[in-house]
């Protein structure tokens, strides 16, 4: 439970889109571990009204763990996005 910010994760690629931000791969600096970085964009969020859904998607994805669905590792916030960094799955999105 230590605090984390941007500056903990390398970036990697853009992993899939959406209509509030995008979600990119990235890697724990201090220990390698990759996960799914979910960025929000705040302006696309107050614009359409998304706070309080992105906020009970934090809070669904910190209290599952499963094998089958991704889980909350840490959440933070930049300037312009909130960010959901999640286990990173092999498959990717359950449409394919």
């Amino acid at each position: 439970s230590q605090a984390v910010n941007a500056d903990a994760f390398v970036e990697f690629r853009t992993l899939g889109k959406g209509g509030f931000g995008e979600v990119c791969a990235c890697q724990r600096r201090a220990t390698g571990k990759m996960y799914a970085n979910k960025r929000l964009n705040k302006k696309r969020l107050k614009k359409r009204k998304g706070y309080e859904a992105a906020l009970v998607e934090k809070r669904i994805l910190a209290r599952v763990h499963s094998r089958f669905i991704v889980s909350l590792a840490c959440a933070f916030q930049t300037k312009t996005d909130l960010c959901l960094v999640m286990t990173i799955m092999n498959g990717g999105d359950l449409r394919y």
